[in-house]
């Protein structure tokens, strides 16, 4: 017990001090305990947050469902251009793009977008609460919570890789994100804005496009010889191919399914 004990304060202290100095000081970077923490209260929040609302009314949120999205759609568009703009100015490479661990302007600006586009997945969490609060449990599918919850270990990205290769994921992500809350933004000002929202399909198919790109992104870069660490690349492409299957069977029941029933 104490021999398990001691290995598993060694692998933390590996955690702790093998990270980016410069990104270290920043919230919630060094230390992997407070995005644990968060991601352990949103996993109880998911489980135990629809029974408490079983016999309670539905919260209106109008109001602020308007705020949230418009300003997630500031949010990820300003991530978006940080992210062009960093990768443009640095001349950066698509095929093999090392991360620029200095101190210089650029390789800064790159590291505070990435961490940006970490803390936006905190704050992200909120479209669950707000599914929660709504009553509006059908949204709080295993695609929904696997997604939020799973995307708060871009922890690891900005703790030890906040740049490089892994700017793509940032960037279309973040100009994923300006269309997807445009669209929960416009249709959170009521019904009649609802024959205005006839795009939703091809929204899904933006999102399957940007996990198809990073697919062949970080495939590619598995078997060129670039200075980007391929546990990285082999953790993301994991992921990304998860996303895409799910993503993919959400399509063909939501779309192709109920078509073929019509």
């Amino acid at each position: 017990m104490e021999l398990t004990w001691q290995k598993i304060s060694t692998f933390y202290r590996w955690i702790l001090e093998n990270g980016d100095k410069r990104t270290d000081p920043w919230p919630m970077v060094y230390s992997p305990v407070p995005i644990a923490s968060i991601f352990l209260m949103y996993s109880f929040l998911v489980s135990v947050g629809p029974k408490f609302m079983k016999h309670r009314e539905p919260v209106e949120l109008k109001a602020l469902l308007v705020i949230y999205n418009f300003t997630m759609v500031w949010l990820s568009a300003y991530m978006f251009c940080e992210f062009l703009a960093s990768a443009w100015l640095a001349n950066y490479s698509l095929l093999c793009q090392p991360v620029d661990y200095s101190h210089s302007p650029l390789a800064m600006r790159m590291a505070q977008v990435c961490w940006w586009f970490f803390f936006s997945k905190v704050i992200e969490l909120s479209d669950t609460v707000f599914f929660i609060v709504r009553k509006k449990n059908s949204q709080l599918t295993f695609l929904h919570v696997y997604h939020h919850g799973s995307m708060l270990f871009w922890w690891m990205g900005i703790k030890y890789v906040p740049g490089g290769q892994s700017f793509l994921n940032g960037m279309l992500n973040s100009f994923v994100h300006v269309v997807m809350y445009l669209y929960y933004g416009l249709a959170a000002l009521g019904p009649r804005m609802q024959r205005y929202l006839w795009w939703k399909r091809y929204l899904t198919c933006l999102q399957l496009v940007q996990l198809f790109i990073l697919t062949i992104h970080m495939a590619y870069n598995l078997t060129a010889d670039c200075d980007f660490p391929d546990a990285m690349n082999v953790l993301g492409l994991s992921y990304v191919l998860s996303l895409m299957a799910l993503f993919s069977n959400f399509y063909y029941q939501s779309y192709l399914t109920r078509k073929g029933k019509r």
